[in-house]
């Protein structure tokens, strides 16, 4: 999980939700903004008839201004607050997304160091065939040098010393291979001296809580649209702010002085938009029926969830089952070949036979491994399918 590239983005993903909310919250500070402007218009305000003892300057048609705009926030209706809240949801998303991705990684490393255990029973159940193999040879050399054998006997099992070899060689190759795999999962310089131990068996198993990030993601969304939804209210509630402007221009607010002056104008502000009423109603059931869409999903993901882990558990209970009846064909089939091996000795029996009640030990014992790791496996599954 540490070592896995995409991990890094969640970092990422949280840097820029933090960025992008202070953002938004910024929007409660004062809002300045810098004007200038030089105009020249066709005609200008006048006094359309002198008035006695008074002169008026007329106004030229070339005017200036340069001012400070500042607008200061009162109430937005809740969008910053929306805003960020949609923000957060959709960090939360993303990276959900991120663990149920990682959630895969485990099943990968479960399955790469339980193929190792796996390989390595199987390696250690071939020495044992392999001392049985020579053991036999050796005895029937000797009984061929005495005359009591034949060397088709002693022929037959070097063959077959020499196929268990060759397995050997096999699974050696695929367990170096698997170790280069987990190597680089998790970053480690692993070799074939590396010594992987077997996980504990797990006693109890429950179903009664699943933990999935599938089930956040779910969460995360039904937060969104709700943020979504809020955003929707806020469309429709008045609004207010403070404002003040401040500036220098000619004229100045007095439209009778013809020269630059200095003005400002500041006040409160309410403004109220009354045409978001009209899609109100539409938003608000758009995000009620997404809302709903997610419950389907959650409810999808649980049913299919739930028949998961009923299978997984009925195939832990099978295999442990069979584990039972493994351990009682290797007695029989151990006794067999003890059986076997004297009556090869005795030259009752042919090699090829003796061969034969061997194999059949070695794959009741091979099948008794393969069971142990796959009851190995379905357990830590079952853990990775509930999420614990």
């Amino acid at each position: 999980r540490i070592n896995y590239p995409l991990i890094k983005q969640k970092d990422y993903i949280e840097k820029t939700k933090d960025y992008s909310v202070s953002n938004i919250w910024n929007g409660y500070f004062p809002q300045i903004t810098l004007l200038a402007q030089a105009t020249y218009q066709s005609d200008v305000t006048e006094v359309p008839m002198p008035l006695p003892g008074v002169v008026i300057q007329r106004l030229s048609k070339d005017q200036y201004k340069v001012a400070v705009d500042v607008t200061q926030t009162i109430y937005d209706g809740g969008i910053m607050s929306s805003q960020a809240g949609i923000q957060e949801s959709v960090n939360e998303i993303d990276d959900q997304k991120i663990e149920i991705e990682l959630l895969k990684i485990k099943e990968r490393v479960n399955q790469i160091y339980l193929g190792i255990l796996l390989i390595e029973a199987q390696l250690n159940q071939i020495e044992l065939v392999i001392n049985d193999l020579n053991a036999g040879i050796s005895k029937l050399d000797a009984a061929h040098a005495n005359g009591t054998a034949t060397k088709s006997d002693v022929d037959v099992l070097r063959a077959e010393l020499l196929k268990t070899e060759q397995r050997k060689i096999e699974l050696n190759s695929s367990r170096i291979s698997y170790i280069n795999m987990l190597g680089l999962l998790i970053n480690e310089s692993l070799n074939e001296s590396t010594i992987f131990s077997t996980p504990p068996l797990i006693n109890y198993l429950s179903t009664d809580e699943i933990i999935r990030p599938e089930l956040r993601l779910y969460s995360a969304q039904k937060n969104l649209i709700e943020n979504q939804d809020g955003i929707t209210v806020s469309k429709i509630i008045p609004k207010a702010n403070l404002f003040f402007q401040g500036g220098y221009g000619k004229p100045g607010l007095n439209m009778f002085i013809n020269d630059f002056d200095w003005y400002y104008i500041t006040g409160i502000r309410f403004s109220w938009s009354l045409s978001n009423l009209y899609s109100y109603g539409n938003e608000s059931e758009i995000n009620q029926l997404n809302l709903q869409s997610i419950d389907a999903q959650t409810e999808t993901f649980l049913l299919n969830t739930k028949i998961t882990t009923n299978q997984q558990l009925q195939e832990i209970d099978k295999l442990k089952k069979l584990i039972e009846v493994d351990k009682s064909i290797i007695d029989l089939r151990t006794s067999v070949k003890e059986s076997a091996k004297a009556k090869l000795e005795n030259g009752v029996i042919t090699s090829s036979d003796y061969v034969r009640d061997l194999n059949a030990e070695d794959t009741a014992r091979q099948n008794l491994e393969i069971h142990k790791i796959q009851l190995l496996l379905a357990q830590y599954n079952y853990k990775i399918t509930t999420g614990n």
